[in-house]
């Protein structure tokens, strides 16, 4: 029975993304009164519960037993952008025995063992799969039970939280003991408008959001972070792809050479963290641009980035509301802890977030602290929640399973670790590869990179 359901949106307080969350709870609503049905209940993960670590999910195990271990058989996961079949949904569910432990969604498994899963199945990491949290992915009362029995006795061992979807896919997994993820295939990530998706229970929207004109170019002021080292390898690469896209853009070292130009902010190079640089930075941006210009973006020499993209992305963002966009890690949310945009993929931040943390008297606790953390621990601290987008990549294209990207349209990747970054750049990046104007994507010559 659909009240047998309890549906769970991977939400986020930012203004555009509860909006967003909102309109697909309206939708699953909808549909149930258009079928005569009892309501389900529909959970907005960041209403939830004001716990920081909440969209980890895990942490709410407890609770979910608690709440709908007695009267519920499913809780069914999604993100803001899933569309939901409701009756196909309920067609797919009843094909599986709901007394019984089970982990269901769409398979997605790493094609070579990468950092970002610390190298997890190095000799054959296509065995172990894990859900595309786009397609929607559910959890059985027993398997919820079950884990939530565990997390009181063995709590979260893990400070850093980096992929969610797949160290869900392992902690349920117990080196065995549970059960490994069922691939659906009613589970789809192909967009609505597909001949693909008559079978499907679950659909997404893959596109760029554009929420009106994309910001303009000089509303974007791009700070790169570099040092002497890396100016005549890192830098020409940026010269070579995506400088063109900025209208205003400034490289930071430790050295003032006038042939990029770069420009020495006083503070030493440090061989890890650069927190002292990326402060120094923010100092700048509030002190020395327009106040007209409403975005910075932070990025390392060695970012990949479409500034194209990201002036369509911004649309939907008030730059009035304090923001702090990219890809979000967490660091120790089991026990409290923080969450941060990862650094390598792109930070980006709205003047008002610049100026109330500048307010505050949250510094780096030294240079070399790791900036990312920093700033994540002093926007947790004054409750300005960060806001995350899978379009930032912390790492290679070759380092996400092929299926994942494969609907989106990325803003960024890092590292020009063992590939060409320039080719990287026109093959994922360039904006001659854009999709078309009515959001869908044309055909990419995404070779293997």
């Amino acid at each position: 029975e659909l009240k047998g359901i309890v549906f769970v949106i991977q939400s986020q307080s930012n203004s555009f993304h509860s909006k967003r969350a909102e309109d697909l709870k309206r939708d699953i609503l909808k549909q149930a009164v258009d079928l005569g049905k009892e309501l389900p209940m529909v959970l907005l993960i960041h209403q939830i519960d004001r716990h920081e670590g909440a969209w980890t999910i895990l942490p709410l195990m407890k609770d979910f037993s608690l709440t709908y271990g007695r009267n519920s058989s499913w809780i069914f996961f999604c993100e803001e952008d899933t569309r939901i079949q409701v009756v196909k949904l309920l067609e797919t569910l009843r094909r599986f025995d709901k007394s019984k432990e089970w982990f269901l969604g769409k398979a997605l498994y790493d094609e070579e063992s990468t950092i970002i899963h610390h190298y997890a199945f190095a000799e054959n990491p296509t065995v172990f799969k894990f859900p595309d949290f786009a397609a929607g992915w559910a959890l059985s009362i027993p398997l919820v039970n079950k884990l939530a029995k565990k997390l009181k006795s063995e709590p979260l061992k893990s400070d850093f939280t980096i992929d969610l979807k797949h160290e869900i896919a392992l902690y349920i997994w117990q080196k065995g003991e549970g059960p490994h993820l069922t691939p659906v295939p009613e589970f789809c990530t192909d967009d609505v408008n597909s001949y693909k998706v008559d079978h499907c229970a679950t659909t997404f929207s893959n596109f760029l959001p554009l929420c009106g004109e994309p910001v303009n170019m000089e509303d974007v002021f791009v700070a790169v972070k570099t040092c002497r080292k890396f100016h005549g390898d890192r830098i020409p690469v940026v010269k070579q792809t995506w400088e063109r896209e900025a209208a205003l853009i400034e490289y930071y070292s430790d050295y003032a050479d006038i042939s990029i130009p770069t420009i020495d902010l006083g503070i030493p190079n440090t061989e890890r963290g650069h927190c002292g640089k990326t402060f120094a930075i923010l100092e700048r941006f509030l002190n020395h641009t327009s106040p007209r210009t409403p975005w910075l973006v932070v990025v390392d020499d060695d970012t990949l980035i479409s500034i194209f993209r990201l002036r369509k992305l911004l649309s939907c963002y008030d730059p009035n509301e304090p923001v702090f966009l990219g890809e979000r890690y967490g660091y120790g949310l089991g026990t409290g802890g923080y969450s941060y945009i990862t650094g390598g993929g792109g930070m980006v931040f709205s003047r008002a977030a610049v100026q109330k943390l500048l307010a505050s008297k949250c510094r780096c606790y030294s240079r070399d602290a790791p900036d990312d953390m920093v700033l994540g621990m002093c926007f947790s601290g004054l409750g300005i929640p960060i806001t995350h987008s899978p379009l930032f990549h912390q790492a290679r294209p070759m380092d996400y399973p092929k299926d994942y990207l494969s609907h989106q349209i990325p803003v960024s990747f890092h590292k020009h670790w063992n590939i060409d970054p320039v080719k990287v750049y026109f093959t994922w990046l360039a904006p001659n590869t854009e999709e078309s104007h009515n959001g869908k994507k044309v055909g990419y010559n995404r070779e293997d990179l």
